[in-house]
């Protein structure tokens, strides 16, 4: 089994400062990982092939709309304050995708607040860093990466193997000539009583 490496890991990393967002992609790539920045949370939901509703597009993780290169993102870092949009609304708008949600997402301030702090580890980022990030953080990243993987690899593999199985197709035909059985007995049923009521009136004659 061949183990994955830091480079075959794609971060995009978000923060509204020109400085801090040069050392995040320093820092990430000193660490050998992919990275792609952006200056806002809209941009980021632009790269991640969401909609102006905040929709998901079916079937992609990240698309960049110069780019018609599909791009799998691993785990997105984001700065807590921006303007229009948030850190912790990144992440909201992130874990309302179906699509989108399994991806890691990790915060980073440059304030200690600790109520912003269970805030975002409660709405579902993994880790938040104060500012400014040391390589030592990054550390930390490779294994909520490599828990989302391999979840999604044994989902893969489990969708693979149900489409390939003749048992587990012929299961599901049953369960649904079972359902269209137990509808139409509930129909049948339900017309009977639906006779008999009417020929209540002419009983009572």
């Amino acid at each position: 089994m061949v183990m994955a490496t830091e480079s075959q890991f794609h971060v995009l990393a978000v923060d509204d400062s020109l400085i801090d967002r040069k050392l995040i992609e320093k820092l990430l790539k000193t660490s050998s990982y992919q990275v792609t920045t952006v200056d806002s949370g809209g941009k980021a939901l632009e790269f991640l092939g969401l909609n102006e509703d905040h929709r998901s597009i079916p079937n992609t993780h990240s698309v960049s709309p110069n780019n018609p290169q599909e791009m799998e993102v691993n785990l997105i870092i984001t700065d807590y304050c921006m303007p229009a949009m948030t850190g912790y609304d990144l992440l909201m708008k992130i874990k309302e995708s179906a699509s989108l949600r399994n991806i890691p997402v990790v915060i980073m301030s440059s304030e200690n607040v600790p109520s912003r702090i269970n805030r975002c580890l409660e709405g579902g980022a993994e880790e938040f860093f104060l500012k400014p990030v040391q390589l030592s953080d990054l550390n930390r990243l490779k294994p909520h990466i490599l828990k989302t993987k391999s979840k999604d690899e044994k989902r893969d593999k489990q969708e693979k193997q149900e489409e390939s199985d003749p048992e587990f197709q012929s299961q599901q035909q049953l369960q649904q000539l079972q359902q269209q059985s137990n509808n139409s007995k509930r129909k049948a049923i339900k017309g009977e009583q639906d006779l008999d009521t009417m020929a209540l009136p002419l009983w009572s004659k």
